[in-house]
């Protein structure tokens, strides 16, 4: 059994896909300024991934929002702004309100309005989860990061796009 199975979690199969050239793509880097250990990681992980994969340097750019309610907003904004993909992070853990529900809810519904809207992807790296802890083991190194995972749905995405168009 691996980790991530023990651990509860599940794992994105981030390999690189075939047929996609993604050294001109423009990719942005979107996340919260909350819980910023998690989500420093998690933007380490994203560039990673994008590195791993081509992506030219001088072609992805970081941008931080507020927090999770306000990167549907900013998704849009960098959607609109002739980005190929937008890779969203953050990090959403329930506390003793049910501030987490509509937070983490409304982000979600935001930023899949934002992706059919512009017919771009927009990766969801937004951590949802119960506690600070399983935050911590979903930013860890390697591909397991869902900062990396996210950057490579965005990619995968693209050329899924790209070979129906």
């Amino acid at each position: 059994m691996s980790t991530s199975q023990i651990a509860g979690k599940s794992g994105y199969s981030a390999e690189r896909p075939q047929g996609l050239d993604a050294s001109n793509l423009r990719v942005g880097i979107l996340a919260t300024q909350w819980n910023l250990d998690v989500v420093d990681a998690l933007v380490k992980g994203a560039y990673e991934c994008l590195q791993d994969w081509g992506v030219a340097p001088a072609h992805i750019r970081e941008f931080r929002a507020p927090g999770a309610y306000e990167l549907p907003l900013a998704a849009e904004r960098i959607l609109a702004g002739g980005y190929d993909g937008v890779v969203v992070l953050g990090a959403v853990i329930r506390g003793d309100t049910p501030h987490f529900d509509f937070v983490a809810g409304e982000c979600s519904r935001g930023l899949m309005d934002v992706q059919l809207k512009h017919g771009k992807p927009v990766g969801f790296g937004v951590l949802t989860v119960n506690t600070a802890q399983q935050a911590q083991d979903r930013a860890g190194p390697g591909k397991t990061n869902k900062g990396y995972e996210a950057a490579a749905a965005v990619l995968d995405m693209i050329r899924l796009i790209r070979s129906v168009s």
